[in-house]
C-alpha cells in the first residue's frame, strides 16, 4: 500500500524585527524560493507542523514567537509534488504562521531538501518567492520598515 501525504500544509514566514525575510531555495524544482513549508501529518496539528518543521528545515526552535496568522488558503497542487497524493487529491489547505526573530541567525538547511537559504529585505524576498500564497503572506505579516 503506497501512503499518501496529506493534503494540508503549513506555511511559515520567518523574519527579523528589522524587516528581514528567510529564503530557502529548493533542491527540486530548481530554483524555487520559499519561506519554510510542509505537509502535515496524520493526527497532527497545524501548530504541531509549523514547530516541527521549522525545526527540520532550519534548525531554530519555534517558541510563543510562533504566531498563527489565522490565514487559510487553498491551491492547486504543484505538478512537481503531484504524485505524492493520492490521485484524486487535487487541492492542498495550507494554513500560515509567521515567526519573528530578533536579528538574522545561522541557518542549518536539510541538504535533501534545500540548497542554500538568503534573508532578504521584505519587498525582495516577495519578489523572489516562488508561490503566490507565500508572496502575499510576505507582504501581509512582515512589516514594511519606517
Amino acid at each position: 500500500m503506497v501512503d499518501f501525504k496529506r493534503p494540508e500544509s503549513v506555511l511559515v514566514v520567518i523574519y527579523t524585527e528589522h524587516g528581514d525575510v528567510l529564503r530557502l531555495r529548493r533542491c527540486i524544482p530548481l530554483d524555487f524560493w520559499q519561506s519554510v513549508t510542509g505537509s502535515l501529518h496524520y493526527g497532527e496539528t497545524p501548530r504541531q507542523a509549523a514547530i516541527r518543521e521549522v525545526r527540520e528545515e532550519t534548525g531554530l526552535l519555534a517558541d510563543e514567537r510562533l504566531t498563527d496568522s489565522s490565514i487559510v488558503n487553498s491551491y492547486p497542487i504543484h505538478p512537481a509534488w503531484h504524485a505524492k497524493f493520492a490521485p484524486e487529491v487535487t487541492e492542498n489547505i495550507e494554513y500560515v504562521f509567521s515567526l519573528r526573530l530578533p536579528a538574522r541567525t545561522t541557518i542549518r538547511l536539510d541538504p535533501a531538501e534545500h540548497a542554500e537559504y538568503r534573508w532578504l529585505p521584505r519587498v525582495e524576498a516577495a519578489v523572489l518567492a516562488s508561490s503566490r500564497t507565500d508572496r502575499e503572506a510576505i507582504l501581509v505579516l512582515v512589516p514594511s520598515k519606517r
